[in-house]
């Protein structure tokens, strides 16, 4: 496995809309542990395929640093509900900002050995399921902050969103 680089605001892959997986081979396998290594490395709760330069449709997603989630072709079912948020972003350290998002969120996708799963989510893994699924339509979280983004300390931003 391999810690990757993340890509930060203003890189243009950020802004893309990825492709969607088709077949697990070994070279996305390994995508995924780099994925993986790299997000836990940054401290973050999720991370998505653009986010370390590639244009496929996985973000993996780990809330409670027990509880890895891997989603392939995630596809957003069913939300409901309400939450506002603090919200950040390893691909833009240091800052946060305010965004409301479901409180419930019921999502479709392929496993790392590409069965279907079905994942429910409330609150903190509702927020992180939309943050990641967002990211591979081009979309990042500052479009839907709430007045302005703050700095936060780094002490601060390590319990922040991602």
């Amino acid at each position: 496995m391999a810690i990757r680089n993340i890509r930060l605001m203003g890189d243009p892959i950020l802004e893309k809309t990825c492709k969607e997986v088709k077949e697990m081979t070994p070279r996305t396998r390994e995508l995924i542990d780099d994925m993986i290594d790299t997000m836990y490395d940054a401290n973050g709760v999720g991370l998505a395929a653009p986010q370390v330069g590639v244009l496929k449709r996985i973000v993996v997603i780990d809330v409670t640093g027990e509880d890895l989630i891997v989603l392939v072709n995630p596809r957003i079912m069913e939300t409901s509900g309400e939450q506002t948020g603090g919200e950040g972003c390893l691909s833009l350290p240091g800052k946060s900002g305010t965004v409301t998002r479901p409180n419930y969120v019921k999502v479709k996708a392929y496993d790392r050995d590409m069965q279907p799963i079905e994942v429910e989510g409330t609150e903190l893994l509702a927020r992180a399921i939309c943050h990641e699924v967002d990211h591979l339509d081009g979309h990042m979280y500052v479009e839907k902050v709430e007045g302005e983004l703050t700095d936060v300390a780094e002490e601060e931003y390590e319990e922040e969103y991602e």
